[in-house]
C-alpha cells in the first residue's frame, strides 16, 4: 500500500508541479488517460469496429465531404504555421537551442495556445481514417497509417502539458507546413479525374515527409552535443526518436507502395 500511495504522489507531483502551469488546466491537459483512452478508441473503430459496421454495406460516396474537410484542414494547417512562426520562429526563436518561455507575456501564451491547437490538430486528422472506412479503402488503412494518427496526439500531449514551446516545437512547425501541402493535395484529388491527372507528384510528398523527419532528427538531437539554453533535453531526444521512428516506417512504406503502386491510390481524395 505505501508503495501504491508514494506511486500515486508522485504522479500527482508530476501532473500538478512539475507541469507547466498555464496549460494545466486546459482542455484534456488534466491527465494523459482521457487523449490515450480517445487514441486507443480510434484504432478499435478503424481496425475492428468500423470494417465491421461497413462489412454489408457499400462504400459511401463522400467526394463533396472530402473536398470540404480537406479545404478546412488546408487552412487549420495554415494558421498552425503562421501561428508558429510569429509567436517564435519568426520571432527570435533559435534554430540552435531554443528556451520555453514559461512567462504570461502575449507571445508566451500565443505559443503556448497554438501547440495546444497543434495537439488539438491531430484528431481532427484522425477524420482522413474514417473516411477510409466509410469508403472501404481498407488498403489505405495501413499499419503506419494507424500508428502515426494513433500515437500523435499522446506524443504531442507531452509537450504541450510540460514544454509548449521551445525548441521542440520546431517539428510542429514543419509538420504543418508539410500538412498544408498535403491536404492540399487530397483536396485537388478527391475533385476527381480531371484533376487527378495533374498530380504525378503524389509520391514526392511521402519525400517531404522523410525530409521533415530527417530535419527533426537533426534539430533535436544536436542538444546531445550542446544544450547551452539547458532545455529539457528528454523532450528534445523524446522528438527526436520519433522522427527516427517514422522516418524508417515512411521510408518503407515509400519503397513498398511506389515499387508495386496500384493505379487509383489517391490518399484520402
Amino acid at each position: 500500500m505505501e508503495l501504491i500511495t508514494n506511486v500515486q504522489a508522485g504522479w500527482r507531483y508530476l501532473m500538478d508541479e512539475v507541469s507547466d502551469p498555464r496549460t494545466r488546466d486546459w482542455p484534456l491537459m488534466s491527465s494523459p488517460f482521457p487523449t490515450m483512452a480517445i487514441s486507443l478508441c480510434y484504432a478499435y473503430i478503424v481496425k475492428i469496429l468500423g470494417p465491421k459496421l461497413m462489412e454489408n454495406r457499400k462504400p459511401f460516396e463522400l467526394r463533396k465531404v472530402l473536398i470540404v474537410y480537406n479545404f478546412l484542414q488546408v487552412l487549420f494547417s495554415t494558421w498552425l504555421f503562421y501561428e508558429a512562426c510569429v509567436s517564435g520562429w519568426l520571432a527570435g526563436y533559435s534554430l540552435r537551442c531554443q528556451p520555453v518561455d514559461y512567462s504570461y507575456s502575449p507571445l508566451a501564451l500565443r505559443m503556448a495556445s497554438g501547440c495546444w491547437w497543434y495537439y488539438f490538430s491531430k484528431f481532427t486528422e484522425f477524420f482522413d481514417t474514417f473516411f477510409f472506412v466509410m469508403r472501404k479503402r481498407y488498403d489505405q488503412v495501413s499499419t503506419l497509417h494507424v500508428i502515426h494518427h494513433g500515437i500523435m496526439p499522446m506524443s504531442v500531449w507531452w509537450g504541450v502539458k510540460f514544454t509548449p514551446g521551445g525548441h521542440s516545437s520546431f517539428f510542429g512547425l514543419l509538420n504543418t507546413f508539410v500538412h498544408i501541402i498535403m491536404y492540399a493535395y487530397y483536396m485537388l484529388a478527391a475533385m476527381g479525374p480531371k484533376v487527378q491527372k495533374y498530380l504525378w507528384w503524389k509520391k514526392y510528398l511521402t519525400v517531404l515527409q522523410m525530409v521533415q523527419f530527417i530535419l527533426v532528427m537533426a534539430h533535436a538531437f544536436q542538444l546531445l552535443i550542446w544544450n547551452d539554453c539547458n532545455y529539457p533535453s528528454a523532450f528534445a531526444y523524446f522528438i527526436g526518436a520519433h522522427a527516427v521512428m517514422f522516418y524508417f516506417l515512411f521510408s518503407n512504406f515509400y519503397k513498398q507502395a511506389y515499387a508495386v503502386r496500384k493505379p487509383g491510390q489517391e490518399g484520402n481524395g
